[in-house]
């Protein structure tokens, strides 16, 4: 069912681009034709602002808008949809914890923990706290597979720890990792966990309450959904207890001209008009992925990651830079002869979309000693013909800088 031609109709970019080859996936998905109808027909018969407006279209939005957060709530296992904040972003959900929840509660020489493999959105939040306030950024590493040394995260764990925050599966080297025993982990010492769902809520079951985690980030736009939209769960307990850092219309109770209170959680984060088409785009793109096993979903794309390592590593001089254990359908590789952007440059000419760069991963990028990486990533419209088209384009590049 996946990747057939008579799925990908779902997907009208591939209408208007019938040769295109899209392995991007890990940056952005491509939209179904439901979740473009859905932001149209907002725009075009139920548009009006939410929450404050009391005539039938603008009750009708707000309706709209939090059913939204009940359907959100429901498809990572929340228990309260209280406990569901929109944002514009994984980013922007980072920021926020890092500068209401952990900065308040952040001494000198305290230490957050976060691995090797963050992304840029799930280190810099963390790294600026801990240098307004004199903490210690402390690394988990990883062996040269990008498997994440869990011995050594149990080392680091301490007393001083004040924060964990870990990325659920990498965005360059695909690895999976053993979120669940590190939150355990961190619990043990009464420790909260943040986890970067950026990369896996789309493709591999979440819940939430099973995990136990603290925290939970993703964007809609890497899950078939609008870009600007994104979801930040907190534990009710953490939402209720932190104050907002960004304030305006819409998070209040009271308001004078000497103080203020704010209303509670969710409401209390989101200042100002919200994304609110994105908000019901994301409903949409959340409806599209419950028509699917997201066991099969993950199934599937594991599968097409596993096929296109075992027929791009038959190419000479060419290396797979993360070859962990458990790992799923984002592949990244160099070519002895040629630069990434090189290979990514020839491909597109090709029609074929890739990623090269460093991934907004610098300090990766350098632990491998590689400035950066061509990467394949692949999605449920993907299928295999797509990877023998990706190799063998592959080879002609080789062969020409080799």
């Amino acid at each position: 069912m996946f990747g057939t031609p008579t799925f990908r109709q779902q997907f009208p970019i591939f209408q208007h681009h019938p040769t295109l080859v899209y392995l991007d996936s890990a940056a952005t998905t491509q939209k179904p034709q439901v979740v473009i109808d859905g932001i149209t027909n907002f725009y075009q018969k139920e548009n009006a602002n939410i929450h404050r407006g009391i005539y039938d279209l603008a009750a009708k939005a707000t309706q709209k808008y939090e059913s939204v957060r009940q359907k959100v709530a429901d498809f990572i296992g929340a228990k309260n949809r209280s406990e569901i904040v929109y944002t514009s972003g994984t980013t922007a959900a980072i920021n926020l914890v890092a500068h209401s929840f952990l900065l308040p509660r952040l001494e000198q020489g305290d230490e957050v923990l976060v691995s090797a493999m963050e992304h840029h959105a799930n280190l810099l939040p963390w790294q600026m706290a801990c240098k307004a306030k004199g903490a210690n950024l402390r690394i988990i590493p990883i062996d040269k597979a990008g498997n994440l040394d869990i011995v050594a995260y149990q080392t680091i764990l301490s007393a001083k720890t004040k924060m964990v925050a870990i990325v659920h599966i990498s965005n360059t080297l695909a690895t999976i990792n053993p979120i669940a025993e590190m939150i355990e982990l961190a619990h043990q010492k009464n420790i909260p966990i943040l986890v970067d769902g950026a990369q896996s809520t789309a493709h591999y079951p979440i819940d939430v309450t099973t995990l136990d985690c603290d925290f939970f980030t993703f964007s809609g736009h890497k899950l078939f959904g609008p870009t600007g939209i994104g979801v930040l769960y907190g534990k009710a307990a953490h939402l209720e207890a932190i104050s907002p850092y960004q304030f305006g219309g819409d998070m209040i109770r009271t308001v004078t001209y000497q103080d203020a209170t704010f209303a509670p959680a969710p409401q209390k984060f989101e200042a100002g008009t919200t994304n609110i088409a994105g908000v019901i785009g994301l409903g949409y793109a959340i409806d599209f992925i419950n028509q699917f096993d997201k066991k099969a979903i993950a199934t599937y794309v594991k599968e097409l990651g596993n096929y296109a390592r075992e027929k791009l590593l038959m190419i000479n001089d060419l290396e797979i830079i993360g070859n962990a254990q458990n790992k799923t359908g984002i592949v990244s590789f160099i070519l002895k002869n040629a630069h990434p952007h090189d290979v990514a440059t020839f491909l597109g000419e090709a029609n074929i979309a890739i990623r090269a760069g460093h991934h907004c991963t610098q300090p990766l990028m350098d632990f491998y000693g590689i400035p950066a990486t061509c990467r394949a990533s692949f999605s449920i419209y993907n299928n295999r013909a797509e990877i023998d088209f990706l190799v063998a384009e592959v080879k002609g590049i080789q062969a020409f800088f080799g």
